[in-house]
């Protein structure tokens, strides 16, 4: 029971934030940082009780759904990383709220240090957390035999198409280097850009993206497709950008949550995407590249025998070396089990 305790996966939750022009927020992480070293990842990190509130215990599987600490977690974190503060003046119908860099600084690093609660100090300033505005976007389970689990409820956050002048958003779209309340000992630098150009990197190896965030980055990239050609008007533009985030919305609640007949009789396509629970499992090793692939439909052990589940239709392929990712890849499973078949049906077939 001991041993189970100690494994047992640590709340937390982040945030995918989208940009008044449909880019997505990443924050470059340090090479010595105690998760995700080098990585570029969504803002994010533990729960608090002490900011958040408690959630249920290890052996309770409430602990794995969404829930008020995860919500206020996952906005808290993004203002102790980024500066970006989702709050609204007054009440959750408000204007979104605005805070002088000078008081921002100040309260991020006040909050990071536990000198003054999350809610109280929003409070003080007349604000309250936005947190009906986050929309559940899977949660993930770090499978076992990890030294460090987590439960991690993710989010999608889409920014007002006008932000007004907020200094923290005007700085990630320009990879600004954040000063961070830690004195960047975790984050060094924040960025909004398109999902596909943030793949592109990854996938030219000039940046590290591990498996959720490749992941979630590649369903998105089917609907934040990026600035339109051309000049279009004022109006034309924050049209285009609407009818994007309405598809994206529709695709969170759609079931079943593929197209794919096959994959449509599988029962995690009747569990749509805000409440899907992913747990990498390994299928096995590819044959042509030696990359492991990583089956996403199982939920963890936490949840093994209930009724969640994550996607049956994909699989991630994935290298790890020195406690980092490359050559991540989503691909359809199908696809992949039908190469690793062909090439084993080959072999067969010279050795006879």
């Amino acid at each position: 029971m001991k041993d189970k305790k100690l494994s047992a996966p640590r709340p937390s939750a982040s945030v995918l934030l989208v940009s008044p022009e449909n880019q997505v927020l990443l924050l470059h992480r340090v090479q010595t940082s105690s998760a995700f070293p080098s990585a570029h990842v969504f803002p994010g990190g533990n729960l608090s009780d002490f900011h958040d509130g408690e959630v249920p215990g290890p052996d309770d599987i409430k602990r794995h759904e969404d829930s008020l600490p995860y919500r206020l977690g996952a906005i808290r974190e993004t203002f102790e990383e980024s500066g970006i503060l989702l709050a609204r003046e007054g009440s959750i119908n408000g204007k979104p709220l605005n805070i002088p860099n000078a008081e921002r600084d100040k309260a991020r690093k006040a909050i990071y240090q536990n000198e003054v609660g999350f809610v109280e100090w929003l409070q003080s300033v007349g604000g309250v957390a936005d947190t009906e505005n986050l929309l559940p976007f899977t949660r993930w389970v770090t499978p076992l035999g990890q030294p460090r689990r987590f439960t991690t409820q993710m989010y999608l956050y889409l920014l007002p198409l006008s932000t007004g002048d907020d200094p923290a958003i005007a700085a990630a779209r320009s990879e600004a280097m954040i000063p961070t309340p830690d004195g960047g000992v975790e984050i060094t630098a924040a960025r909004f850009d398109v999902a596909s150009a943030w793949l592109e990197k990854q996938c030219k190896g000039e940046i590290v993206l591990f498996p959720p965030q490749c992941f979630l980055l590649h369903l998105l990239s089917q609907f934040l497709v990026g600035p339109p050609s051309g000049s279009p008007s004022p109006s034309e533009l924050t049209e285009y950008y609407c009818s994007q985030r309405e598809k994206l919305r529709v695709f969170l609640t759609t079931v079943p949550t593929t197209s794919d007949p096959k994959a449509a009789k599988h029962p995690t396509a009747q569990i749509p995407w805000g409440e899907k629970v992913i747990s990498p499992t390994m299928l096995g090793i590819r044959q042509s590249d030696k990359r492991p692939i990583l089956g996403l439909d199982k939920p963890g052990p936490e949840l093994k025998g209930s009724d969640r589940g994550g996607d049956w239709e994909r699989v991630v392929l994935v290298k790890f070396a020195k406690g980092t990712a490359k050559d991540v890849e989503v691909r359809s499973r199908d696809e992949i089990l039908a190469e690793e078949r062909q090439i084993e049906g080959t072999a067969k077939e010279t050795k006879l």
